[in-house]
């Protein structure tokens, strides 16, 4: 056997070695806090269900922003999302709340208005703010959806 073919071959025994590696350690850091992290997230949609009851679509958003600023970071924005989400669907309506959303397949639209509406909340350094605002979206292109039927 040349060479470059052991080359490859070792090459190749050590990426598969690496890749079952990481997914041991995945599977087993899951094991670890799968519990821990299906109660987080029950946590965060029972809470955005309770505040939703006592506000309006605004007021999640506004809640929902204020929480990303004292929590930031990414397992806490799974968190917003999933409050965010079940405020909305909670609380009463807004006038005018989705007038300016755009849908979400409307990709530039989308993105600027995500954009528009992370620097006007003062998340503009935000990695995750624009995902807040896709659960807007999502809200209201849902409602207008079972509007139309």
């Amino acid at each position: 056997m040349n060479k470059a073919l052991k080359m490859i071959l070792i090459l190749g025994i050590c990426i598969v070695v690496l890749g079952a590696a990481c997914i041991g350690a995945g599977m087993y850091w899951w094991s670890q806090h799968k519990d821990e992290l299906i109660q987080g997230s029950q946590r965060a949609m029972d809470e955005g269900r309770a505040f939703g009851a006592q506000t309006d679509n605004e007021g999640c958003v506004t809640e929902t922003v204020a929480r990303n600023k004292r929590e930031p970071g990414f397992g806490a924005a799974i968190s917003h999302n999933l409050f965010l989400r079940q405020c909305l669907e909670a609380s009463k309506p807004s006038p005018g709340f989705c007038a300016a959303v755009p849908g979400r397949t409307e990709f530039m639209k989308s993105a600027e208005w995500q954009q528009q509406k992370c620097k006007a909340a003062g998340l503009t350094g935000d990695a995750y703010c624009s995902q807040l605002f896709a659960q807007v979206q999502q809200f209201c292109e849902d409602k207008r959806t079972k509007s139309q039927q």
